[in-house]
């Protein structure tokens, strides 16, 4: 499917987007991409995010995309290591909290809450990350009182070194014929700062009802959760990395299992696809990223949406990455 795109923040790079309705208003809430430098490879360490901004705008395709600054920096967390990579926001209760993957002082990944009493912020960090978090890629969904977060990411995400939550000795990944390595999901506790459980793995089936193979590049989980609801059915959607795609599942309830769909969004300019999935003053939306503005630098990207349409059967139509 042809469709009109938009770059949102066209004078900075920003990645990774969150998009939430908050108040009758869109905020996008991003990563924050840097000149860093250092030579790209699989551990991500080229990506030198150390802030976030928040945006919002109250017309997605023509309207002004405004700034509300600097809300949260690497440098005002206690437990700091580097690189602040993708984040999500919820609400509960008046309070707005934000989630957020970072690197601690052992440069291992963590979970960090941070909150603040307006959607576009600032946010003030907890002191200590979430007990028992790991890796990266937080999404947050609401269903009724409770929320569930969705992570993970493999590579420089680190999940690979995890399993049943527990630090594996090395990391390991699976063979191409065993099943690959799942997102996880996790409800969060009433006070919104910690898991109120351990953590599940979100399983994505194929058209057999058998997990997807680690072999399977073109369809299996590599990073981006993202959770939203149509028409009564659960849409787990995510990036299968090294093949630029972003995939989709359904399921019936928010832990899964998942059945594979199909594809999003064909490969775009760049490595990395990353997106979010929402709906506004009755239409669907897709915000994701591409390097076209830099011109191909991978650690250099820039936020994107374009309308996000299904079919009668409830089917998500492929949106062409590249059809600029």
């Amino acid at each position: 499917m042809k469709t009109e795109k938009r770059y949102l923040v066209p004078n900075d790079y920003m990645a990774d987007p969150s998009v939430h309705v908050f108040n009758d208003r869109i905020y996008i809430y991003p990563s924050h991409d840097w000149e860093s430098g250092v030579a790209e490879n699989d551990n991500g360490d080229h990506f030198n995010m150390k802030d976030y901004h928040v945006y919002s705008t109250d017309d997605i395709m023509n309207g002004e995309i405004v700034d509300h600054g600097v809300v949260l920096e690497v440098k005002d967390i206690p437990w700091a290591g580097r690189q602040l990579w993708d984040c999500d926001v919820a609400c509960k209760e008046g309070k707005y909290y934000m989630y957020f993957p970072l690197k601690d002082k052992n440069d291992i990944f963590r979970i960090g809450v941070a909150v603040s009493d307006k959607p576009e912020g600032p946010f003030t960090p907890q002191p200590d990350p979430i007990r028992g978090s790991y890796s990266i890629d937080t999404a947050v969904f609401k269903e009724g009182n409770d929320y569930y977060m969705y992570f993970g990411g493999l590579w420089g995400g680190q999940l690979q070194r995890y399993r049943d939550n527990k630090a594996l000795e090395c990391a390991a990944f699976p063979a191409d014929d065993e099943p690959s390595i799942p997102a996880r999901v996790v409800r969060l506790s009433n006070d919104m700062l910690q898991f109120a459980e351990e953590p599940r793995p979100v399983v994505v089936l194929d058209e057999n009802g058998e997990p997807l193979k680690s072999g399977d590049n073109e369809r299996r989980f590599f990073e981006a959760s993202w959770m939203h609801k149509y028409n009564d059915t659960y849409y787990f959607s995510y990036s299968t990395g090294d093949t630029h795609k972003l995939c989709y599942a359904t399921g019936d309830n928010p832990y899964g299992p998942f059945t594979y769909q199909g594809v999003i969004l064909t490969p775009v300019l760049g490595w990395t696809t990353h997106h979010s999935i929402v709906e506004y003053k009755d239409k669907w939306y897709l915000f994701h990223h591409d390097c076209v503005p830099s011109k191909g630098k991978t650690w250099l990207r820039s936020l994107k949406v374009c309308e996000l349409q299904y079919d009668e059967n409830g089917k998500i139509l492929t949106i062409n990455g590249q059809d600029e």
